[in-house]
């Protein structure tokens, strides 16, 4: 697994930047589940990914989770190196939510070729407005967004993700995703199940109709 196939940018860089780079960035393998970066501890570094998933998500005082975004191959993580951006501190986590492999590119080194590269600090900047705009578009459907149209296009998100119709997943892991306590998604799902959208088991959840519950979205 190379790092210069998975940095978007790679072949924007000088000769000393793609060293640099090579030589700073640490290679780590998780397993699915993994707490990579928790919020206010230490700047973890940059995250790029060479496969597997993340998912970013944000932690309430109550201990209610909500996804923020996931990240997939070639996908670079800027909030878990939030101690870069002298304005803005982020109490974002990030957990694997496949065994992932990635690389750790630490900040200082990360932020010395923003300063030297127009490719690097442009690229930023496009990143973090893509972020911006998932944090948006997430309050945009909390706030405004019926919880069943939310609960249908994760669902469908998710069949996406694993080209499959039938999803692993516990309720308290959608409702992490959602922002939404394990009974409110039960009874939803349930809900889904008599409307023959979704047939439940245990661990499982079935896609029995695409079609409606893309109607419903």
């Amino acid at each position: 697994m190379e790092f210069s196939f998975y940095f978007p940018i790679w072949n924007q860089l000088d000769d000393a930047q793609k060293k640099l780079l090579q030589q700073s960035a640490v290679f780590r393998q998780v397993r699915k589940g993994t707490v990579i970066h928790n919020g206010s501890e230490n700047c973890t570094g940059l995250l790029l990914l060479g496969s597997g998933q993340l998912r970013a998500y944000i932690l309430s005082d109550e201990g209610r989770e909500i996804t923020i975004y996931r990240l997939l191959a070639h996908d670079i993580c800027l909030f878990s190196a939030s101690c870069m951006m002298n304005s803005i501190q982020f109490e974002i986590s990030v957990e694997a939510e496949k065994d992932t492999a990635f690389w750790i590119i630490p900040a200082d080194i990360y932020k010395k070729l923003m300063l030297e590269s127009a490719a690097v600090s442009n690229y930023t900047n496009e990143v973090m407005a893509t972020r911006f705009s998932d944090v948006m578009w997430l309050m945009e459907q909390v706030l405004w967004k019926s919880f069943d149209k939310r609960l249908a296009e994760f669902l469908l998100e998710e069949s996406n993700l694993e080209g499959s119709l039938v999803l692993k997943t516990t309720h308290e892991a959608i409702g992490n995703h959602l922002g939404n306590p394990r009974e409110v998604v039960t009874r939803m799902l349930r809900y889904f199940q008599s409307e023959g959208m979704v047939r439940l088991a245990r661990g499982t959840i079935e896609i029995t109709d695409k079609g409606k519950l893309e109607s419903l979205v």
